[in-house]
């Protein structure tokens, strides 16, 4: 955020989350003076509901809070995100009482690509997500807003050694399952019902080779189109749709 204080969560949506389902605390919540909407009306009443403060301020202000111009007219001051440990990931399957489905990513460095990623992973049920500690994104507020609130809930890794982190799976008994953009097993010919960890490489060189060479077994989805391949973001949808796929219908939301 820029302009020192609290970090900012900014976008309608991902503050509408947090107001709404709780996660980490807010400080204040601060909106746009003009031509507010029934959605800015809205996080206006939650966050009076929960006590939060609420300040109006200009557009450019906001710009200036959120250190984008995306930011829809509010934004939050919220405290830092917590990243998970590695071993908290691992409880979490059992915990839960369901075969283990993690995602790992190597050095996706697009925030958009991560928060899509991270959003697509909360609602399909993965227990966990892995990224890298350098030369990638991280939870920024960029992040946060392509992640339409799934940061809330979602807990995510950030390890140096991302191969050591999959050895760490592996140790676990969960099979590491690379995806390559040709040359890996079709996708749905692969068995995804037991327990695994979806590893999903960067925007432009895909899996590094230690990282690749780490995993059991590498999957490809199949382009009939003229393209090479599909954006990370995209990759990952279709492979964690697929995995839900293979393990039935998923639990309704009441």
């Amino acid at each position: 955020m820029s302009g020192g204080g609290s970090p900012a969560l900014y976008g309608r949506h991902p503050v509408l989350e947090l107001l709404r389902r709780g996660g980490r605390r807010v400080e204040e919540v601060l909106v746009l003076r003009e031509g507010r909407g029934s959605a800015l009306g809205e996080i206006e009443s939650l966050a009076a509901g929960h006590g939060v403060r609420v300040s109006y301020r200009t557009r450019q202000q906001l710009t200036a809070i959120a250190g984008s111009p995306h930011h829809q007219g509010v934004v939050a001051r919220v405290a830092e995100v917590g990243y998970a440990a590695l071993e908290d990931l691992l409880a979490i399957p059992a915990q839960r009482g369901e075969p283990a489905f993690f995602l790992a990513l190597d050095q996706v460095q697009d925030p958009r690509n991560l928060g899509a990623l991270l959003r697509t992973a909360e609602a399909v049920g993965v227990h966990g997500v892995v990224i890298a500690k350098h030369r990638a994104a991280g939870l920024s507020g960029g992040t946060a807003k392509a992640a339409m609130g799934a940061i809330e809930f979602l807990p995510v890794a950030r390890e140096t050694n991302l191969t050591a982190a999959l050895e760490r799976f592996k140790k676990q008994r969960v099979w590491v399952i690379g995806s390559v953009p040709k040359g890996g097993t079709v996708v749905w010919e692969a068995d995804l019902t037991g327990p695994i960890c979806v590893v999903i490489g960067g925007e432009e060189k895909g899996l590094r080779p230690l990282v690749a060479r780490t995993c059991d077994f590498l999957v490809t989805l199949p382009m009939r189109g003229r393209i090479g391949s599909l954006n990370a973001a995209a990759a990952g949808a279709v492979l964690c749709y697929e995995v839900l796929r293979q393990r039935g219908s998923p639990k309704q939301n009441s």
